[in-house]
């Protein structure tokens, strides 16, 4: 039987200003013996911004940054930067975010080449109304479950028929694939992934080629018991012998509320699209007091990850208030993954 281990809270809110409320969903990436860790912090007006610390080993804390580490500077952020993720290819460091104005959500990147300082690339999602994304949709062939279309109603009813589409947890393969880098991207209710040659290729044009072909683009889609209600990429694919390890987000609102939990799944190296093993069973889901309790019940939120010899730490927002971790033999999980996906024909 696969065993996680909860390894507890990392990082809490302090006094300061702009992270008195909470901190949660880190972007977490490993140099050396440390983990660098870019981190969601939310004042108490609710506003985010980015904040810093960093790790000696997976768990002892040994700098923190007083200030932001990355604010708002433009209109499509003025509400906050929340959920970085990071990946380095190529020797340099790819940062991924979401751009909040109040509104609409945006992905945004940023690159640095050192982890000092990072350079905003600016939006890299389409800026397309969910209302024209359903036209798009409909072309698809052989075509995308309704719950994409219930989701799109919901958005239009939410935040009114100009909503632009819903388009978060947002992260790039650490690594090309077939010469290409490929963005994870989540349009609810499932994951899909989208190949580009250069960032200036993803243009509005591209964007609704690509929307008319989304179907063919779902790389994990919700299909077991704690996935009722949609999921979400987690944190950036991990390469292994056997395929990427994708970690993520399930959401199940079958209960009283919602319910975040943690899953897995194994993609093929070459065509991730291609499951070969979906966990049957959450990875782990909120247990401890301070995962069930905090500003929003019932979370954990996975965005990063950090290998130290066999394990594998696993960083994730706890109740949207902490930052907690948890761990698990890195050669097991996959293997479970195999195993599952035989027994269940995936």
């Amino acid at each position: 039987m696969l065993k996680v281990k909860k390894e507890g809270i990392i990082l809490r809110p302090t006094k300061l200003e702009f992270e008195d409320n909470s901190v949660l969903n880190p972007a977490c990436i490993k140099t050396g013996n440390n983990v660098h860790m870019f981190y969601r912090a939310i004042a108490a007006d609710h506003r985010s911004t980015i904040g810093y610390c960093k790790l000696e080993g997976p768990l002892k804390v040994v700098e923190r940054l007083k200030k932001p580490f990355m604010s708002h500077e433009f209109s499509y952020e003025s509400k906050g930067l929340e959920d970085p993720r990071i990946v380095e290819i190529d020797g340099t460091y790819y940062m991924t975010y979401i751009g909040y104005d109040g509104k609409a959500v945006r992905i945004v990147y940023a690159t640095s080449k050192d982890l000092k300082k990072f350079e905003k690339k600016g939006v890299i999602s389409p800026e397309i109304s969910y209302d024209e994304a359903e036209d798009h949709f409909r072309l698809c062939k052989p075509g995308l479950k309704d719950r994409y279309f219930l989701f799109e109603a919901y958005y239009k009813d939410r935040v009114g028929k100009d909503a632009l589409i819903w388009n978060k947890d947002a992260f790039l393969f650490p690594k090309k694939i077939n010469g290409k880098y490929a963005l994870i991207h989540r349009i609810m209710p499932d994951i899909q992934v989208i190949y580009f040659n250069r960032f200036k290729d993803l243009t509005l044009d591209y964007w609704k080629k690509y929307l008319k072909n989304l179907c063919n683009y779902v790389i994990l889609e919700s299909k077991h018991w704690y996935e009722t209600r949609n999921i979400g990429g987690g944190c950036p694919p991990i390469e292994t012998p056997k395929g990427w390890l994708m970690i993520y987000h399930a959401v199940d609102d079958m209960d009283v509320g919602r319910t975040y939990r943690a899953g897995a799944a194994l993609l093929d190296k070459k065509d991730p699209t291609k499951v070969i093993g979906h966990l049957h069973e959450p990875l782990f889901s909120p247990e401890e007091k301070w995962e069930k309790k905090g500003v929003v019940g019932n979370i954990v939120f996975p965005t990063g990850t950090a290998l130290f010899g066999k394990r594998l730490y696993i960083y994730y927002g706890a109740a949207d208030k902490y930052i907690a971790a948890a761990s698990v033999n890195l050669r097991e999980l996959v293997d479970t993954l195999i195993k599952e996906g035989k027994k269940y024909h995936v």
